[in-house]
């Protein structure tokens, strides 16, 4: 026979049930408020995710030289990543940053007169600063926590090293456009940097950089207004290079469009001769009238496909039908 169970045993069964229920409810409840993200209407995006990717490949790009250049540079190993790429307010980038940081302005030195100038923003923090300017005054690269200004001697050093850093830049973007990225100013204060308008949409790429023991971030700000005019440039600049590098490809695509569409039905328009009538002349044609046309009797006539010219040739008879040979072709077939 089979045991009763108490009361006790029930209420302890039930209080279980209500327990791993709750519990379900509010993991769903968790996973729900992760996939849900706030989006602004008055202030729309104005990258798509694919564009951002771009970006995020150039930075990955630029992540690796970067790697390579502090390594050789302090003789210690660095790493260097990207965390994220976000669209922004540049006041909202600005406001998170501490009074007293490095930051250098640089100009991209775009020589397309179709794009506008654009200059960038670098913005290392002071973990990063203090740990490079250490190791490269003789010290071991730690850091200890300071909060001041930095001094002229500091600056100098850092205006050499962020110099450097810029010039970097043009490896990864020469891909899409042509650059000379260069320093021309280092603040140390960022409520003095107004080189972009507070409310300028940016772009925004974080970098996160290890340097022995000191892990931190430095940051990459691109007005989205100049950036929109630099990005116009790259699909031009990627066809080029398609073309350039694999011809045979393109060759073979065009074949195969070729072959799919040379059983479609298209119109062809013999024409004899196009002239001007006046319109009473034409509400006044009666049947045996005659309409001079400003043409040869010998002059080939125009043979257009889709409205456009591609042959001339001499109009006759074939098989007792109204036939054109052609003499001439205007339109070159590939």
């Amino acid at each position: 026979m089979a045991d009763v169970l108490s009361q006790q045993q029930i209420d302890e069964l039930l209080n279980s049930f209500s327990t791993q229920g709750e519990k379900a409810f509010e993991e769903i409840e968790d996973e729900a408020e992760k996939k849900i993200k706030n989006y602004d209407f008055k202030t729309p995006k104005k990258f798509t995710k694919e564009k951002l990717k771009i970006i995020e490949g150039i930075l990955e790009n630029y992540a690796r030289t970067l790697s390579s250049y502090l390594t050789g540079l302090m003789r210690i190993y660095c790493k260097v990543e990207v965390l994220q790429i976000e669209e922004q307010h540049y006041y909202e980038f600005n406001n998170a940053l501490p009074d007293y940081v490095m930051m250098g302005l640089i100009d991209m030195g775009i020589s397309d007169e179709d794009v506008l100038e654009m200059s960038v923003i670098m913005q290392l923090s002071n973990p990063i600063t203090f740990t490079i300017m250490d190791r490269l005054m003789g010290g071991s690269g730690a850091y200890t926590e300071i909060t001041r200004d930095f001094t002229e001697l500091e600056v100098g050093l850092m205006t050499n090293v962020m110099t450097s850093m810029a010039e970097l830049l043009k490896e990864p973007w020469g891909q899409y456009i042509d650059i000379d990225p260069g320093l021309t100013n280092v603040e140390t204060n960022s409520r003095v940097m107004q080189s972009i308008p507070p409310d300028e949409v940016i772009v925004l790429g974080m970098f996160e950089i290890e340097i022995k023991d000191v892990k931190n971030t430095m940051s990459i700000c691109i007005p989205a207004m100049n950036l929109e005019s630099v990005m116009s440039k790259f699909s031009d600049k990627w066809a080029r290079n398609t073309k350039r590098l694999d011809p045979n490809r393109e060759n073979e695509r065009r074949q195969s469009i070729l072959d799919n569409i040379k059983d479609s039905g298209i119109r062809i328009d013999a024409v004899l001769c196009e002239t001007d009538v006046d319109l009473y002349d034409i509400l006044t044609l009666q049947v045996d009238d005659v309409i001079p046309l400003n043409m040869p009797i010998d002059e080939n006539v125009t043979v257009k496909v889709g409205g456009s010219r591609w042959f001339d040739g001499k109009l006759g008879i074939y098989n007792n039908r109204k036939a054109i040979k052609i003499d001439n072709i205007y339109k070159e077939l590939r």
